[in-house]
C-alpha cells in the first residue's frame, strides 16, 4: 500500500504464522505417496517408494556459523534425518562463497565437510558450489537422505499425554562452540580462559544425535523424537508441543549445562536455553519405557535426563517452563535463538 510499512521478516528461522500463509498453501501439486511433507516441528519429509518402506529428506542451510559451517553442515542435516529413526546415507552439498573469496575458505570447508561425512558414515552425492554477489560470509546448505522400514519411522506429532520428555547430552552445545569459535577474542577481553574456549570448541565433536536417535527407534522405546536448531531447548520443545498438540511442562533445575556454557553465555548475555542446541537429542517416551531409554543411550557413553512430561493434549499446543523459582512462564510457538542477536549486535 503506498506510503504504508511493509512487514518485515525478522533474522532467523521464519515465524509459524508466515510459513503456514505463504509456504504450507504453496506446495505444487498433491503426491499420494508423501507419509508427512511439510509441517511446523516436523524435521524431515518422509516419502513412501515400495511396501513397508520409506524414503526420509532433509535439507538445511548453516548460517549462524563461519568458521566450523562444513563440518555443522553434515551433521545438523543428519541429525534431522536420525530422529526419524533413519540411518542418513547420502548428501547434496550446496557451498555459497563470498565473492572473491579465498581458495584456502574453499578449502577448509570442504575438508570439514569430508571429515564429518565420514564420520558419520555418509557419501556426498551432488550438489553445487560457487561464488556469489552481496554474501558477507560463506553459506552451506545440505540436502540429506535415508531409507527406513516404515514401521519403525518417528514423527515430532507422535507425543502422547502420559510420556516422559528425555533429553541428551547439554543444552547449548553447537551455540556455546560456535559463540567460542567466532567471539573468542571479544571472550578473552572478558576474562574467559584460553581453557574454557576451548573445551567449547570441542564440543563440536558432541554435534551428532544419530547414534541415539537411531538405537532409540530400531528398539521402538520412543514416541517422538526432535532436533532442537535454533530456539535452543525452549524452541524444540516448542515445537514439540505445537507439531503434536500437546500441553508439555519442561523444568529449568532438571536441564544439564556445562560448566563452560554457563560462563560463555553469562559473559554475552546470552539465555543458554534458547541457544541452538544440534547436538541434544529430545525425545518423549511412555514411563513404562523410561529405564530402557536411559540405558539405551547411556550404554552409548552419552548422558540423558528427564527434564519434562507430555501434561494433555492441547490444541494447537503449550509448554509451560518451571523455573528454578517455582514461577512459570508460557513459552511461545517461535523462540528466536539468542545467537542473531548476538550477531546483529555486531
Amino acid at each position: 500500500m503506498a506510503g504504508g510499512s511493509r512487514e518485515r521478516i525478522s533474522t532467523g528461522k521464519i515465524s509459524p504464522d508466515l510459513l503456514e500463509k505463504y509456504v504450507f498453501t504453496r506446495l505444487g501439486v498433491d503426491d499420494k505417496s508423501i507419509v508427512i511433507g511439510p509441517s511446523y516441528g516436523e524435521d524431515a519429509a518422509i516419502i513412501k517408494i515400495d511396501s513397508g518402506i520409506v524414503l526420509v529428506v532433509h535439507s538445511d542451510p548453516i548460517t549462524a556459523a563461519e568458521k566450523l559451517i562444513g563440518w555443522l553442515s553434515v551433521h545438523i542435516a543428519c541429525n534431522d534425518i536420525a530422529v526419524r529413526g533413519a540411518r542418513p546415507r547420502w548428501l547434496l552439498s550446496v557451498l555459497l562463497l563470498p565473492e572473491e573469496a579465498s581458495v584456502e575458505l574453499l578449502d577448509e570447508i570442504t575438508r570439514q565437510i569430508d571429515s564429518a561425512a565420514r564420520e558419520v558414515g555418509v557419501s556426498i552425492v551432488g550438489g553445487h558450489t560457487e561464488s556469489a554477489p552481496d554474501l558477507s560470509r560463506p553459506i552451506v546448505s545440505t540436502t540429506a537422505i535415508g531409507i527406513a522400514r516404515e514401521d519403525r519411522v518417528v514423527s515430532t506429532r507422535n507425543a502422547k499425554p502420559g510420556d516422559l520428555l528425555i533429553m541428551t547430552k547439554y543444552a547449548g552445545l553447537e551455540g556455546t562452540a560456535i559463540l567460542a569459535s567466532d567471539f573468542r577474542e571479544e571472550l578473552l577481553e572478558k576474562g574467559v580462559s584460553v581453557e574454557v574456549l576451548g573445551e567449547a570448541e570441542d564440543y563440536t565433536k558432541s554435534i551428532s544425535v544419530v547414534p541415539e536417535a537411531v538405537a532409540l527407534a530400531e528398539e521402538g522405546l520412543v514416541s517422538a523424537m526432535h532436533d532442537p536448531t535454533e530456539g535452543g531447548i525452549l524452541g524444540g520443545v516448542a515445537e514439540l508441543a505445537y507439531a503434536s498438540g500437546t500441553l508439555i511442562r519442561v523444568y529449568e533445575e532438571k536441564i544439564p549445562l556445562t560448566s563452560a556454557t554457563r560462563t560463555i553465555t553469562s559473559a554475552l548475555g546470552v539465555d543458554p536455553l534458547k541457544l541452538i542446541s544440534s547436538g541434544v537429542l529430545l525425545a518423549t517416551t511412555p514411563k513404562k519405557y523410561v529405564d530402557r531409554v536411559l540405558d539405551v543411550v547411556e550404554r552409548l557413553g552419552v548422558r540423558a535426563s528427564i527434564i519434562g512430561e507430555v501434561v494433555s493434549k492441547y490444541y494447537p499446543g503449550r509448554v509451560v517452563y518451571v523455573k528454578k523459582s517455582g514461577e512459570t512462564i508460557d513459552i511461545p510457538r517461535h523462540v528466536v535463538d539468542e545467537i542473531y542477536r548476538i550477531y546483529s549486535r555486531e
